[in-house]
């Protein structure tokens, strides 16, 4: 996509099956959306997969993004016996913590980003770069790689260049940071009260870490739903102009494409409708809107209530493309 070509809508959409619907070939062509996000309900096989990411770029005509949560562990969008299974983040950390050093992660991870290439996905919502407390809710838990935020950021280090190396785009999360989170914030939105000092030292530590790095400007981030009581009482991180312009952007460092959580997340619902939260999340800060549930009429609403990407996300998208990375 040129310069010239009118901005992409500033929102990844989703899939509800196997194969595309008329409805959502005409959607879609017609709103032209960043991206798109794939869930293990569209990923039976590789064939099949294959064919839908085709035909994906096809309805909005250019080499657009196409996303999966393929972390290993419990969050894998492709399964056995189709697809190789690899462990959790837990895992590699603890060999890393045991002085086994990173070698079969960056092994594996390689090997996972040439499947999805393969595939047609060239982006991959990882690594997790939270790091673990003794209140860490389980639906972080193993993803996370370790209660030392130096061991995960040598271990989102080794899986970021992995990727990147293979040609797939790592998407850091969730910023800035979901390791004190003691609710699920698919079904309750998490307050953390810890000091800034405290959060500086930890959560916010691998984040930090990484944008310091040669090749963060190749990575992507997600934010989290989370209130930090201490920074913005009133809004989670993901609607917080002051989390992600203050802590994301300037303390933290972070420069590249700014992605939303799943905005059809309960942590949210007192925050408008979809398309409202949407929108907040892009005042806010956020680059790109994420929606995960493939509702035709509620895609129909953002493709209609949205703006495009903006200049500024424009840039960080090219940038992105453009950097040079190495350790």
């Amino acid at each position: 996509m040129s310069k010239d070509t009118p901005l992409p809508l500033a929102a990844v959409f989703s899939v509800e099956g196997e194969v595309l619907t008329y409805a959502e070939k005409s959607l879609f062509s017609a709103a032209q959306p960043f991206g798109f996000i794939l869930f293990g309900r569209n990923c039976v096989n590789p064939e099949q997969l294959k064919r839908l990411t085709n035909e994906l770029r096809t309805c909005v005509g250019w080499n657009c993004p196409i996303m999966i949560d393929q972390e290993g562990g419990r969050v894998a969008r492709l399964k056995s016996p189709q697809w190789d299974e690899y462990p959790p983040a837990r895992f590699y950390g603890g060999k890393i913590e045991r002085g086994e050093g990173s070698l079969r992660l960056r092994q594996d991870m390689t090997d996972m980003a040439k499947i999805l290439l393969d595939l047609g996905v060239d982006v991959n919502c990882a690594p997790v770069c939270d790091v673990l407390t003794d209140k860490t809710h389980e639906i972080i838990g193993d993803r996370a790689y370790s209660s030392d935020p130096k061991i995960v950021t040598e271990a989102a280090t080794e899986t970021a260049l992995a990727f990147l190396d293979a040609g797939v785009t790592p998407i850091l999360k969730h910023l800035p940071g979901h390791g004190r989170a003691c609710v699920d914030s698919h079904h309750d939105l998490p307050r953390v009260d810890a000091t800034l000092d405290d959060l500086r030292n930890t959560d916010f530590y691998p984040f930090a870490e990484l944008a310091k790095k040669p090749f963060a400007p190749a990575c992507w981030g997600m934010v989290a739903h989370i209130i930090f009581n201490q920074i913005d009482p009133d809004f989670p991180a993901t609607l917080s102009k002051i989390v992600i312009n203050d802590v994301i952007r300037e303390e933290i460092g972070f420069n590249s494409l700014l992605f939303s959580d799943d905005l059809d997340m309960k942590a949210l619902e007192n925050y408008g409708s979809i398309a409202e939260r949407a929108n907040l999340s892009l005042q806010a800060g956020c680059d790109l809107a994420l929606y995960c549930w493939a509702k035709i009429e509620i895609m129909e609403q953002l493709a209609a209530e949205l703006p495009p990407l903006s200049a500024k996300g424009w840039e960080r998208w090219q940038y992105a493309l453009s950097a040079k990375w190495s350790v």
